[in-house]
């Protein structure tokens, strides 16, 4: 995932995270962050997204910053914070978006996952010629020595970090409906 629309994603994640626990929520009158459905969304966010993020910016940094700025001229404080970041946006959007679950006003919940993922499609859309190639900075804007996603190693991590995802929201969604439907 390339950094700058990883938190849009994760909020996204987040909201509709909270969407899915809507049943245990509604039941659970406590803090949304004593609730245990907040609790497998701070693992999921902790123990996979924040992993999958820092791989992209720690293993193919330039390609993560979208080929705009040299990764190695990046201070890593930056790059600790933005995947912070992509994670602290999943737990946020749920933290936020338990509150209007809870009263069953799903209005501004699909806002919450509509308007970032919307930003997250026409951005990766106007990327995608930066996104489809695996390089350095310098190789990327002196076109030379760059190869297709498809044929590098950067192709098979996003291959094997988007199976890791999907298994995991696989997982995470599967939990938060077994604990709604196991207090009914």
């Amino acid at each position: 995932m390339p950094i700058p629309f990883a938190p849009f994603v994760g909020w996204a994640l987040g909201a509709a995270l909270a969407w899915i626990a809507a049943p245990e929520l509604a039941r659970d009158e406590g803090p949304i962050v004593a609730s245990p459905s907040f609790a497998i969304v701070v693992a999921f966010a902790g123990l996979v997204w924040l992993p999958v993020v820092g791989y992209f910016v720690a293993f193919h940094g330039d390609w993560s910053y979208l080929y705009v700025v040299p990764w190695r001229r990046v201070p890593s404080a930056i790059d600790l914070g933005l995947v912070l970041l992509a994670a602290a946006a999943v737990v946020g959007s749920f933290w936020l978006a338990a509150g209007p679950v809870r009263k069953r006003r799903f209005g501004p919940v699909v806002a919450m996952i509509v308007a970032p993922i919307s930003i997250s499609v026409a951005g990766l859309s106007i990327a995608s010629r930066r996104l489809a190639v695996s390089g350095t900075y310098a190789q990327f804007h002196g076109d030379f020595g760059t190869e297709a996603i498809s044929a590098s190693p950067l192709g098979k991590g996003v291959l094997l970090m988007g199976i890791v995802v999907a298994l995991a929201i696989a997982w995470t969604v599967r939990w938060l409906m077994a604990m709604g439907a196991e207090r009914s």
